[in-house]
């Protein structure tokens, strides 16, 4: 701690007493604090960042485990919880010395560490909240109407996204993998989520290019179609809990408290997946169907806070991207990442979750005033039951034929092969199916229901 150089010496040790007693934000000492503020960042409607922030808050197992550690050590603990749209903000808060843990995606905890680094603050990636293996926690969406149906259709248009967050790193990578130059061939707009979600809707970009939730959440209100999943660059995408280092060291068992109620609150959201879903609803305002169609049992994000060799992997394949664009520089990703506190919470149980695999998706139909929802072995055979309960369908998902991400079945792009019935995330998608199996052909939702009652 800093202080301009004062003539009264008694002056000085009062100050410096009191900043110990007070212990707030993260510029806390390891001394002999008798009351310990621990300022915790994270994204509310990120919801793949739940078990880290919303859901977490709402179960109360941090400020559980707290109590106890602190009748344990003497000490009154006491958790600020703040609230941000993006990861940014958490990181220059961070860098501050104001925030001790937070959660963001996989491209802001990069530019965390190489700021943290920068500025002398120095983080560490301490494990994971939700992941997706093929990257579909990422999708771009157009209007409607929009006659857009695939990204090279973007060209010369006008796109929106968070620059440098993990969706905008998802356009990228789908824009150069489509033959485009995302610099060049695309007007990109710099907004926050709900900014672009409002743009796009007032038409004054084409499509808008963004994390979970924000493309399922338009998708349900049908505000939005899909227009590129993130799944077909086939490349790991996740978010995680990063921490400033001195915190780290200086409040090592506050950050296990942390971790071990994070494996909580993974466990919960795990055997509870809809409860879970109408938690977080009810704590953002988001619909309860669109938290459960990234969270719930066998959704787009796979929740474990193992940081998983794969997962560390995709982080280093994600730098030069960020470099690229000139939002840092070289980062160790070798050294940012410390699987050591998650270790020490899961013991010998963390052998298995980093061997663990997720759950493939599978058909669902969420009936309304029911606490459960009901599995189908194929998309025919919930669209079937879909079309003997009309009216009580809460809401319907699928996977996607070719790679798996869950979506609504009434806003997926459907095809008819022979009497199979097949749902696509996207129009681009379908076709390709089609092209590749000559007699398939695209048919509506209503028709998809027809043919399958």
């Amino acid at each position: 701690m800093t202080r301009e150089r004062t003539t009264s010496a008694a002056l000085l040790a009062a100050a410096l007493l009191g900043a110990l007693v007070t212990g707030c934000g993260g510029d806390t000492s390891a001394g002999d604090a008798t009351h310990v503020t621990v300022t915790v960042g994270y994204q509310s409607k990120t919801i793949n960042t739940v078990t880290a922030g919303t859901l977490l808050r709402s179960l109360g197992y941090f400020e559980r485990e707290l109590a106890a550690q602190g009748e344990r050590d003497g000490i009154s603990y006491q958790v600020e919880w703040q609230d941000y749209a993006t990861g940014a903000p958490i990181t220059a808060q961070m860098t501050a010395g104001k925030i001790d843990i937070g959660s963001m995606g996989d491209f802001p905890l990069l530019i965390n560490a190489a700021r943290g680094k920068q500025l002398n603050r120095p983080t560490r990636l301490v494990s994971v909240t939700g992941y997706n293996l093929r990257g579909a926690l990422n999708t771009v969406v157009t209007a409607p109407r929009s006659k857009l149906a695939s990204l090279q259709d973007l060209k010369g248009k006008k796109v929106s996204t968070s620059v440098g967050s993990a969706a905008d790193g998802t356009l990228v990578r789908a824009l150069r993998q489509a033959g485009l130059d995302p610099e060049k061939d695309i007007h990109k707009l710099n907004q926050q989520p709900a900014v672009g979600a409002s743009a796009l809707q007032a038409g004054s970009v084409d499509a808008l290019s963004q994390f979970v939730a924000w493309p399922g959440l338009l998708a349900f209100q049908g505000k939005a179609k899909a227009l590129y999943d993130g799944a077909e660059l086939d490349l790991p995408t996740f978010h995680g809990v990063t921490v400033r280092q001195d915190f780290a060291e200086q409040r090592p068992k506050v950050l296990d408290a942390f971790l071990t109620a994070q494996t909580e609150a993974t466990r919960y959201l795990n055997d509870h997946p809809v409860q879970a879903a109408e938690k977080v609803a009810e704590a953002t305002g988001l619909p309860p169907e669109a938290v459960y169609l990234y969270n719930g049992s066998g959704g787009i994000a796979t929740f474990d806070p193992a940081l998983k060799p794969q997962l560390v992997a995709a982080l280093k394949k994600d730098v030069p991207v960020l470099r690229s664009a000139k939002l840092v520089g070289d980062v160790d990703v070798d050294s940012f990442v410390d699987d050591g506190p998650i270790k020490r919470v899961y013991g010998k149980e963390y052998a298995e979750r980093l061997a663990a695999t997720p759950e493939p998706s599978r058909a669902e139909v969420w009936l309304k005033g029911e606490e459960r929802t009901r599995p189908f072995d194929s998309p025919t055979a919930l669209l079937k039951f879909v079309t003997g309960h009309q009216g009580e369908v809460r809401a319907a998902y699928v996977p996607d034929a070719g790679n798996g991400t869950r979506w609504y079945a009434d806003r997926s792009v459907w095809v008819q092969d022979g009497e199979e019935l097949l749902p696509f995330v996207t129009p681009s998608a379908a076709r390709a199916y089609t092209q590749a199996h000559p007699g398939a052909r695209t048919v509506s939702y209503a028709t998809a229901l027809e043919q399958a009652s």
